[in-house]
């Protein structure tokens, strides 16, 4: 057996060493400076021409998310505020006293946190990452590092550590991080909290991660090609945006008050625990598990307010980003319209508010409800839905009902002649046109089974393309309408139709020919 063949020097170990990397390497992994520029030259007239006022982008958010009208002011100030602090540092004022304002969301699931961070991403400039704070743990164990939410703001930036350092982090279900492990140290909940503290004022954070074997190997690369410097990105100027439900902040919230207020019940001491969680103060979050240090750093606190079923009778009418919408783009691409009566959807939100999800139970009972039109309608060849009170109460009798209308009316056999039409237009690429007075002649030699005018179809036209072809061959034309007279007896019709195209030729020919004799003459 041969023995392996090595390379004969360094240099040879090294080009094939990078070649190998390359190979292995995501395109852009190697950043190219001249790309760089460019993104920073696009990022900073962004940034200048940004003139949204605070006003301004809460008229955007309104478009999409109902209710939460002080959640939206807040958001809309610490953005713009943001922009206006990018501005200034990108022009060289030395900005020696500012204090970011992260922010902290407090509300109960799908009251529309998440989605009004998602809507301000999509409106704002600057690079902007989404996180979950369940899937970190303290640094040195198993799992995600905090850290990576900076290094994905990187990437978000193209590569521009100078663009990343003035981006956005949000990071949801922040409350998951509170609480004590009974066993051990807890990797997943103090630790990542104190790991937090440092992004949230000022640290240097590594472009490359430690653990990271494909980026050590780049920064080896780099270093033996010139020796460059450690990238890392600056946290001073990221601003924090931080969420979650807090479930059990209105019992403690409510506990604290109730101790200010022993010996009488003072008005409000028993407030619900929407109000209870509005006066949540740093000691509560404190109880609730969160360290002093990373609470304070949290100085802007917004409370979202439960939606009740008006609130998101709204969210279906008026917001842009309505489920209503999505279903409404399903059924169209079948080709079916589906139409909602108020009465139904006021139904569909009194059921999703007693649910308890805010909006996703929206789409609970929204499935719920079209599940068994969005299975058997497509392909019957109906072309509208209408949903009502008595659809959202018994979908399953809505849609029987619907079918058997649609049958009665003829529906089921036009859309079955239509299938059958271009299915024989790919085959011999002619096309036929039945008059309706054809269609409902099939419909009655058919029956009323499924499936049986398109197999009668078949059976009744399968030799009808030679007599076509021949038609074609005489006189050009590749589109026939097909009367009632047909059905009764298909081979009788297309004979005379064959005998006509010859004699409509013949005399065609001849008339051809005249004029021609009359030119010459």
């Amino acid at each position: 057996m041969s023995s392996p063949q090595f390379p004969p020097d360094g240099e040879e170990w090294q080009r094939r060493f990078q070649d190998m990397f390359r190979a292995f390497s995501p395109a852009g992994v190697l950043t190219d400076k001249k790309e760089e520029g460019k993104n920073r030259e696009a990022f900073e007239k962004q940034i200048r021409s940004f003139s949204l006022t605070p006003k301004d982008l809460k008229v955007y958010l309104d478009r999409f998310v109902i209710q939460q009208e002080e959640a939206k002011r807040v958001l809309s100030v610490a953005v713009c505020d943001h922009y206006n602090h990018v501005r200034a540092a990108l022009s060289g004022q030395d900005l020696p006293h500012y204090v970011k304002q992260n922010v902290l969301l407090v509300g109960p699931s799908g009251v529309g946190k998440t989605y009004l961070v998602r809507c301000l991403a999509e409106r704002i400039g600057v690079p902007m990452v989404r996180g979950d704070a369940t899937k970190f743990s303290e640094t040195g164990y198993v799992g995600g590092d905090v850290e990576d939410l900076v290094r994905e703001l990187v990437q978000q930036a193209g590569g521009d550590v100078s663009i990343a350092q003035y981006g956005i982090v949000y990071l949801d279900e922040i409350d998951k991080l509170a609480g004590f492990s009974s066993m051990g140290r807890d990797v997943s909940g103090r630790g990542v909290q104190a790991n937090l503290l440092k992004l949230l004022e000022e640290t240097e954070v590594p472009v490359r991660a430690p653990y990271d074997l494909q980026g050590q190997i780049q920064t080896m690369l780099d270093f033996q090609r010139g020796g460059r410097e450690k990238r890392t990105v600056n946290t001073r100027h990221i601003l924090f945006l931080v969420s979650g439900a807090f479930t059990r902040l209105p019992e403690i919230v409510s506990r604290r008050m109730r101790r200010g207020h022993i010996g009488f019940r003072a008005a409000g001491a028993e407030a619900d625990g929407g109000e209870a969680a509005k006066e949540a103060v740093t000691a509560d979050f404190i109880e609730y598990g969160l360290e002093p240090e990373f609470v304070g750093r949290l100085p802007v606190r917004v409370f979202f307010e439960p939606l009740s079923a008006d609130d998101l009778f709204r969210i279906l009418q008026e917001s842009e980003g309505s489920i209503l919408r999505q279903y409404v783009a399903a059924f169209q691409a079948y080709g079916i319209s589906l139409h909602f009566t108020d009465g139904a959807l006021r139904r569909i939100a009194q059921r999703a508010a007693e649910e308890e999800t805010g909006a996703r139970g929206l789409m609970t009972i929204g499935e719920r409800v079209l599940r068994p039109f969005r299975f058997e309608c497509p392909g019957t060849g109906l072309r509208e839905i209408v949903i009502d009170e008595a659809a959202v109460e018994s979908p399953e009798e809505a849609l029987a009902a619907t079918l058997a209308r649609f049958r009665e009316g003829g529906g089921e056999s036009v859309q079955e002649v239509e299938a059958f039409v271009e299915e024989f237009f790919r085959t011999h690429e002619l096309r036929l046109r039945f008059d309706p007075e054809a269609v409902e002649a099939l419909r009655a030699e058919a029956g009323p089974q499924p499936g049986a005018v398109a197999a009668l179809c078949r059976m009744k036209f399968k030799d009808f393309s030679f007599g076509l072809r021949l038609i074609r061959a005489n006189t050009g034309q590749d589109t026939f309408t097909l009367p009632a007279e047909v059905v009764q007896d298909p081979e009788a019709v297309l004979s005379r139709w064959v005998l006509a195209s010859y004699t409509d030729s013949t005399n065609a020919a001849s008339e051809n020919q005249e004029r021609k004799s009359t030119e010459a003459e």
